[in-house]
């Protein structure tokens, strides 16, 4: 079974989704037959198969996967394990996929908290919670909140477009990103929408070769993981393409 599990992580590394899903699918069913739903090789296959669907923007068959996951590692693990934190970040980013606020904020106020009081708030993994709480909150228009967290700049976005506060938004931009590269890898959604905040902050302070280099390298990233005809993908394109004429003077 474990053979499936890492065809179908290539599969999903290659932008194959049919595939990865049919085998993701009959990895899971055949490990819960097995080994039951509770095992964690189970778990970590309905973690495969959530995130085939997370990069597909399929986020209810997304979020009832994720749901599962948590509640199970919730009842082995326990709240404060790092297997059962990441869950909880991941099924809080698809709510946020899917603009439910309110349930993204209950999750990512746990998970800040638990990680505050067991890792401490200035390590990565606090770090990464805190930059994910912000953006919640600043989707909400709720900037108090995100500036109590020390990370809304990260999300550049209407704050920082508001405030103007470029210069002071960079090394916060940039310790952001390089910790979730870190934690949650460079192809992982939040590290993407990191980078995409960087660069807009760079092209703002009129760095625009550095803007234009770090987006084409999260186009290419989006392009190879998320596939071209993703709406992040897309956007980021026209994104670009704007950014390289007006660099041009056209």
């Amino acid at each position: 079974m474990s053979s499936m599990n890492s065809l179908a992580s290539i599969y999903l590394l290659q932008g194959r989704w049919n595939e990865a899903e049919d085998l993701g699918m009959q990895e899971v069913e055949m490990r819960k037959m097995v080994l039951g739903i509770e095992h964690p090789d189970t778990l970590t296959s309905m973690g495969i198969l959530t995130t085939i669907y997370w990069n597909q923007g399929r986020w209810r068959e997304a979020e009832v996967l994720g749901i599962q996951v948590v509640e199970a590692r919730k009842t082995i693990l326990g709240v404060e394990h790092p297997s059962t934190l990441i869950s909880m970040v991941n099924l809080a980013a698809t709510y946020r996929e899917q603009g439910r606020w309110d349930e993204a904020e209950a999750l990512g106020v746990q998970v800040v908290e638990t990680r505050n009081t067991v890792l401490g708030v200035e390590h990565p993994s606090t770090l990464v919670s805190m930059a994910n709480l912000a953006i919640t909150y600043c989707h909400q228009g709720r900037w108090k909140n995100a500036e109590g967290l020390g990370v809304q700049y990260e999300y550049s976005g209407l704050n920082i477009l508001d405030q103007g506060l470029f210069k002071e938004a960079e090394p916060l931009a940039v310790q952001v990103m390089e910790t979730r590269k870190t934690v949650l890898g460079v192809q992982h959604p939040d590290t993407l929408t990191s980078m995409n905040s960087l660069a807009c902050i760079w092209k703002s302070r009129h760095r625009v070769d550095k803007a234009i280099a770090l987006h084409e390298l999260c186009v290419q990233l989006q392009d190879r993981h998320i596939g071209p005809t993703h709406p992040a993908t897309t956007n980021s394109v026209s994104t670009l393409r704007s950014w390289k004429r007006a660099a041009v003077g056209e």
